[in-house]
């Protein structure tokens, strides 16, 4: 396997390089300063960059590191001349030196539409910019924070501390916000990255591992159910009063669900609907189903509070893609494809704030597979913050 790196000697080349090779890879470097790139890594071939277009790299893979970076307190023009321009001008030598796939890495930032930093922009413009060359099979990778063998950008303050102390630090970090290392990024190229058509290609590390978000996300779970079983009693009681009087039935609406690993377990809720009203997903209900009082509380999602035992059970979390029906098999499909199934649901989540119900699998499965990888306790405390300001009502009934 071939490989043709760009920017190799900023912060991950230096150490992808290195891994590339250790994996048998052949490494051709490619840099504006030849001699820049030979002295900093001679094990390797090294071109500059006016060469690109004339050499044969039929089979080989472009990995475009060349970046201005956030950090370069850089004017508009120098951002959209390296992150637009720069980068089309070697896509378009890569194509004309053969090579069979270009690779673009970005940045998780370009992905928030709401982030109008000129690196974000830029790095969005440029990635469209990528998609629209003809004949150019191309991929643009986004990544978190990268960390290697040192820390760079807003983590470079850890290199000051003992190793144990830094090793430490970055991890409580890493709960905050997702991150990605440099082996990580070298196995994927290596292994082949992923696509699917339409969707942005992310890569991080499974934050699901870091002890410090386990811990602090499950014993904000913890808390919020016991608060609300034994805080809030007495409103769960008077509300299944009402729930009661208004119409026949139960007061709580039990009802199976599938939740983490793809396992069936039972959500607890206030009923909303008229009893015998079909299991189905709540788009496909009609308005006319759900009960006055029933409407009052999903308008303000108290009918969301009993599943505070599920929260207490482990079954669900605060924060997470909204439990489906074991009927609603192309959701279930399409979530299990993107590794969506390997978290617990949530009570509200990302998709839910945007609006997005399940009556779209497939879009709601690509927004939560968007929270799968860039999930952290920030963005978790942000979409809690949403859905109390009034979001998290992808769920409307059809109607």
């Amino acid at each position: 396997m071939k490989f043709v790196i760009t920017g190799a000697t900023g912060h991950i080349g230096r150490d992808l390089v290195p891994l590339l090779a250790a994996r048998g890879a052949e490494l051709l470097l490619v840099g504006r300063d030849k001699a820049a790139v030979e002295a900093m890594l001679p094990d390797h071939a090294a071109i500059g960059w006016e060469d690109l277009a004339g050499r044969d790299l039929a089979g080989a893979t472009l990995v475009h590191l060349a970046v201005v970076n956030t950090d370069g307190g850089a004017a508009e023009e120098l951002f959209r001349a390296g992150n637009v321009e720069f980068l089309l001008a070697t896509a378009r030598a890569a194509q004309a030196a053969g090579v069979a796939r270009f690779v673009n890495l970005s940045s998780t930032h370009a992905l928030d539409l709401a982030n109008g930093s000129l690196f974000a922009r830029s790095k969005r413009e440029g990635a469209a910019a990528l998609a629209e060359v003809p004949g150019l099979p191309s991929v643009t990778l986004y990544l978190p924070a990268v960390h290697g063998s040192r820390f760079s950008g807003k983590l470079a303050r850890l290199n000051a501390l003992p190793p144990w102390l830094a090793r430490g630090a970055f991890i409580c970090l890493a709960a905050l916000k997702p991150t990605v290392s440099v082996e990580r990024l070298a196995a994927a190229l290596v292994d082949g990255v992923p696509e699917r058509v339409g969707e942005p290609v992310i890569l991080v590390d499974d934050i699901g591992r870091n002890p410090v978000y386990r811990v602090v996300s499950r014993g904000i779970d913890v808390l919020a159910g016991l608060g609300i079983l034994i805080g809030l009693s007495w409103l769960l009681l008077l509300i299944w009063v009402l729930v009661r009087r208004e119409s026949a039935g139960p007061g709580l609406f039990l009802q199976t669900r599938i939740g983490r690993h793809g396992r069936p377990f039972t959500c607890v809720k206030f009923r909303t609907m008229a009893e015998g009203t079909p299991e189905v997903g709540t788009h496909d209900a009609p308005a006319t189903a759900v009960t006055r009082i029933g409407a009052k509380l999903r308008a303000v999602k108290l009918d969301e509070l009993p599943q505070a035992w599920n929260l207490l059970k482990g079954e669900m979390a605060l924060i997470g893609p909204r439990p489906c029906l074991p009927v609603q098999e192309a959701l279930i499909a399409a979530r299990r494809a993107r590794g969506v199934l390997a978290v617990r649901p949530g009570i509200s989540g990302l998709a839910q704030v945007q609006g997005i119900d399940m009556s779209d699998p497939e879009r709601l499965a690509r927004c939560d597979a968007r929270y799968v990888a860039l999930r952290g306790l920030l963005l978790d405390l942000r979409l809690m913050l949403a859905t109390l300001r009034g979001g998290g009502r992808g769920d409307r009934v059809r109607g």
